[in-house]
């Protein structure tokens, strides 16, 4: 009977005189931390202190106990290795691996012996090969970033990005396990979902890998009360069953449908029926195309499940720890939920990561959320030679083959930037005549999509406009990235775009107080203090948060409006980009912003930092993707507003538009009726008189069927505010706040009561009059004496 047995305990890892209890799966900084042997690597300036330890090789060992069995082949499998790794068996070299993205398996079986067995697995140093390799291969440029991480087929912000550190790891990283077996066994199992009317198919492709003493198998394939079978003779290594479900329910992403999967288990059994492999995956049924026709304003990039054009409502993924085995099961769910809670209904899983374990796409799959997955390939012109090249097609296809039974996966994407980069950031001169990934993203890439699974499509790049007679971050065709408004101009620059598909855009602010506080001791704390600018890592950072903010606020005095201000500032920059794409349904299909997450406390782009707090820009992001949305947005013939209806239902009723003084005076009004069907837009022309520029101290108000949107006539610092005055009721968790003057943007920053702490809601703009209850979680006992600034805040304070 064919068994597992995981090696996972017992090792020891030793490396720079250092001699350690090991945790496998895990890494060696968590290991060396875990013994106490070094800081903190996420606190203060620590990082920079570390770095002898990606530069060290490092080695792992364990003894095992193993006793012979009837099976008739034993092998070492190993899920994943971080990554220039040698594996001896009891003195035996038994395998070498040079990738961290794909898994080896090693036959073992005449180097183990009864009893005790030694098994070393010694890492070299990965920062140092990728060095070598670049030195004796010549350099390939990169998006700024020093470290040579596309010499290596590893995680490539290891080596430091613009909001990581750099901690270049090894280990470990994934399970190993001995694979005691006989006669056959699994190779592949590929299941193509697809679905013809009311009926869902899914043809099982399987591959299998024999023993010297094959005999005849049966492969059996079952979901729910479907089975279909097949038997296969001696020297037979591929088979095809094809199950059908009529009136099958469908998969679709939340907000479309419901998330129904079934479970899909594939077995292998002998000609006497001994059971010798078995399968088991959750399946959906949809359809997903990715439609890229041709139009009069250039060509489509709109996903389609089940034949329905989505706007993508979405972010990017970035690996959400630097050691990824530190992120479990519960903190995916976390994360994931707060992304469905904020309304998004896609991630974007970045080039520069990982192919995320199974559990988060498991997770995905049960929350509605569509997946893009990129090939690992980032910013950076990759080498098409030895020993690269041959890395590319095993890694790619053991991780389609691995991901493609999940149906919230939805799109594979050749790279991120790297076509942006040989066609814009003078990358053509350096390179010359050698290869650089073209060849990977238009040839290797798709020829594995295709042949592996062809249920779905497959991009070459983000941003590309389609072919190479066009440069690659046009307006008019394919998938955009819009990076000039962070680095050069003012986020209302968002407005000058239209395109068909924005899939990277975004702007910086700082961590929650608690986070940042926990992670830097500076004294004192300052915007630029040691500590703090060693958590910014993008270039001028701090002084694009200093243009952004001074095109609109006063300029903070002290670190803690500073903090209050460039949070705000995110939120703002990203609502606007946000509000006019989405102003744009149908001619733009989807905005992924940069970035869902963090992988450590630092300023960045995140909504949610590295700690799981939700920063001010993740309530921005739940009010802006909303499915029903109204937003005044200036266009050629005047101030427009645009009700936005991304439901399944119309959307019929009343608008009303009020001109009010920051005193609550009604000054005009105006109402329209909406009509709008699923998924479509409405534009409702302001009358001359409710849409003329007015005085400093007079806002426009919208409402329909409890949405609301707010337009003011000029930047914050030049308008005449009221200082802000409220009444606070405290009961129990609930904060009622009751507006004695008008309050924009008031948030009750809970996290300062208590770390775990956060409140429902953020960002309320109130009028006169107005009240709004706050509910806040993980809360000590509330009093008003607490709610003090910098507690609660609005622009107006």
């Amino acid at each position: 009977m064919a068994h597992w047995e995981d090696l996972h305990d017992g090792w020891t890892l030793t490396g720079a005189g250092e001699e350690v209890a090991a945790t496998v799966p895990g890494c060696v900084h968590t290991d060396l931390l875990a013994a106490g042997r070094i800081p903190d690597p996420y606190l203060d300036r620590n990082e920079h202190e570390l770095r002898w330890i990606g530069e060290t090789d490092w080695r792992y060992a364990t003894t095992f106990d193993w006793q012979p069995d009837d099976e008739s082949n034993v092998d070492l499998v190993c899920d994943g290795l971080d990554t220039i790794a040698t594996i001896v068996l009891n003195g035996v070299e038994v395998g070498r691996t040079f990738n961290m993205h794909r898994s080896y398996r090693f036959a073992v079986k005449e180097h183990l012996r009864e009893g005790k067995n030694d098994l070393t697995i010694t890492f070299a140093s990965a920062a140092k090969y990728a060095s070598a390799l670049e030195e004796r291969l010549g350099t390939l440029p990169r998006a700024g970033y020093p470290e040579p991480f596309n010499f290596i087929r590893k995680m490539a912000c290891n080596f430091g990005w613009d909001w990581g550190p750099t901690l270049v790891t090894a280990g470990i990283w994934k399970p190993i396990r001995l694979h005691s077996w006989s006669v056959a066994r699994f190779d592949e199992v590929r299941p193509l979902v697809t679905v013809d009317g009311s009926t869902g198919r899914v043809e099982v492709l399987v591959r299998l890998h024999d023993d010297e003493e094959r005999v005849p198998v049966r492969v059996t394939a079952d979901i729910g009360d479907l089975t279909a079978s097949l038997d296969m003779a001696a020297g037979e290594n591929e088979a095809s069953l094809v199950l059908e479900a009529e009136d099958a329910a469908l998969w679709w992403p939340h907000g479309y449908g419901d998330q129904q999967l079934y479970d899909l288990a594939v077995t292998l059994d002998s000609d006497d029926g001994e059971a010798l492999d078995s399968w088991t995956k959750r399946i959906g049924f949809r359809t997903v195309e990715l439609d890229t026709s041709a139009d009069e304003l250039g060509s489509a990039f709109t996903i389609k499940v089940n034949g329905q054009p989505i706007f993508a409502k979405g972010a990017n993924w970035i690996p959400d720890d630097c050691f990824p085995t530190r992120v479990d099961e519960t903190r995916y769910r976390a994360r994931l939920e707060q992304a469905k809670e904020a309304h998004l209904d896609l991630l974007r899983i970045w080039g520069g990561g990982i192919y995320e374990q199974d559990t988060f796409y498991d997770l995905c799959d049960e929350l509605g959320i569509l997946v893009w997955q990129d090939f690992l390939f980032a910013c950076a012109a990759y080498p098409e030679v030895s020993p690269i090249v041959e890395e590319i097609v095993p890694e790619a296809r053991e991780n389609v083959v691995r991901l493609m039974p999940h149906p919230s996966l939805v799109l594979w994407n050749g790279n991120n930037e790297n076509i942006w980069g040989w066609f814009d950031w003078g990358w053509q001169s350096s390179i010359g005549d050698r290869g650089w990934g073209k060849t990977y993203y238009l040839e290797t890439l798709p020829s594995v999509v295709a042949e592996v699974d062809p249920t779905r499509p497959y991009w070459p790049g983000s941003p590309y406009s389609g072919t190479f007679d066009l440069q690659p971050n046009v307006d008019e065709h394919g998938c955009k990235h819009i990076w000039d408004v962070w680095n050069q101009v003012d986020y209302t620059h968002y407005r000058d775009y239209v395109p068909r598909f924005v899939a990277e855009f975004g702007f910086q602010g700082p961590p929650a107080w608690s986070t940042l506080t926990r992670a830097v001791h500076d004294d004192p704390l300052a915007p630029d203090s040691p500590g703090v600018l060693s958590h910014q890592k993008a270039g001028g950072g701090n002084d694009k948060l200093d243009r952004g903010l001074a095109a609109h606020f006063t300029m903070p005095s002290n670190v803690e409006d500073w903090h209050w201000l460039t949070q705000l500032n995110q939120a703002r920059a990203l609502t606007v980009g946000i509000e006019h794409f989405r102003s744009h349904h149908g001619r733009c299909m989807g905005t992924v912003v940069w970035q869902l997450n963090d992988c450590w406390p630092v300023t960045s782009w995140a909504a949610v930092d590295g700690d799981g707090r939700r920063k001010p820009l993740w309530y921005a992001l739940r009010n802006v993707y909303a499915p029903r949305l109204l937003t005044f947005q200036p266009r050629k013939d005047g101030l427009t507003l645009v009700a936005v209806n991304d439901a399944a239902s119309p959307w019929s009723g009343t608008v009303t538009i009020e001109r009010r003084s920051f005193a609550g005076e009604v000054l005009a009004r105006f109402e329209a009726q909406l009509e709008i069907a699923p998924r479509a837009t409405q534009e409702v022309q302001l009358p001359a008189e409710s849409a003329a520029v007015a005085a400093d101290s007079e806002l426009l108000v919208a409402s329909a069927d409890g949405e609301r949107a707010f337009w003011f006539f000029g930047e914050d610092k030049d308008l005449s505010y009221p200082p802000a005055e409220y009444d606070l009721e405290v009961d129990g968790q609930s904060v009622r706040v009751t507006a004695r003057t008008l309050l924009r943007d008031l948030s009750l920053f809970a996290d300062r009561l208590a770390p775990d702490a956060y409140a429902d809601d953020l960002l309320v703009t109130l009028l006169p009059g107005e009240s709004h209850t706050f509910t806040i979680h993980n809360a000590p006992k509330l009093s008003a004496a607490s709610l003090v600034k910098p507690v609660v805040r609005c622009v107006n304070d």
